[in-house]
């Protein structure tokens, strides 16, 4: 699936951090889309340069990938600094999963694997702290694919913890977020990723297809409604009188 947005003149737009060659902003790019925004679609590994400035965008988000935010690859260290734009010019930022990791690295924070090695595949229990539900209702179970979590940097606030990997959401400064879980997928994301990525469902505490898809019936309605919810929290419509 290749993704194209066209910008209308005028429109504000997002500018979204892939990795792969056929990766997806999925849900959140479709979500973003549906509020009125444009998607500036840039892919680093495959060469694409990320701007010095955010002046011609809203907000950017840097989504997942196969690579660890500790990778020596120049583009995973180019994105870890870039990201001292969004936050010098106080811009919102999402970081997903591998964003949420480059976020904390650029923190100052580290990204390990816990001490039994876990993999979190599949769905897995995530808890609100008194921070984050006051910010929104979160959903129960939250989907996972990941080997590596990430300590709480200084300064940043924990926002909902997990089990195996405690830090799940955090928030800096007023509008930067990290995640490590996976709101942005669609079942066909899901069907791709269980399929490509099959040989890790041997991974210690990997779940298998089966778990993955029987969770999605059960849990992603709360999902979906937690991430309209943070995205309207985040950046809010485009025509919004106060967007930022």
């Amino acid at each position: 699936m290749v993704w194209i947005s066209h910008r209308q003149p005028g429109q504000k737009q997002i500018l979204v951090v892939l990795h792969q060659e056929t990766s997806t902003p999925g849900r959140v790019g479709l979500a973003l889309q549906h509020m009125g925004y444009a998607l500036d679609i840039r892919r680093p590994p495959l060469g694409h340069d990320l701007p010095d400035t955010l002046a011609e965008h809203e907000g950017a988000i840097i989504f997942g990938g196969p690579m660890s935010a500790n990778d020596s690859d120049e583009f995973v260290k180019r994105e870890i600094d870039w990201i001292s734009v969004p936050l010098k010019e106080n811009k919102p930022f999402f970081g997903i999963c591998l964003g949420a990791q480059m976020l904390v690295k650029h923190l100052g924070g580290t990204v390990s694997a816990n001490e039994r090695e876990f993999a979190e595949i599949g769905y897995y229990p995530l808890h609100a702290t008194e921070e984050g539900a006051g910010m929104m209702d979160w959903p129960k179970m939250i989907y996972q694919w990941h080997r590596e979590g990430f300590t709480l940097p200084s300064g940043a606030t924990l926002l909902a913890r997990g089990e195996e990997y405690p830090n799940q959401a955090i928030r800096v400064g007023e509008n930067a977020y990290g995640v490590q879980f996976h709101s942005e997928l669609t079942l066909a994301m899901m069907n791709r990723w269980t399929t490509k990525g099959a040989h890790r469902f041997c991974l210690n505490g990997a779940q298998d297809r089966k778990q993955h898809l029987e969770g999605r019936y059960l849990h992603d309605a709360a999902v979906r409604k937690w991430l309209q919810e943070f995205l309207d929290l985040w950046i809010g419509p485009a025509d919004a009188p106060c967007n930022r």
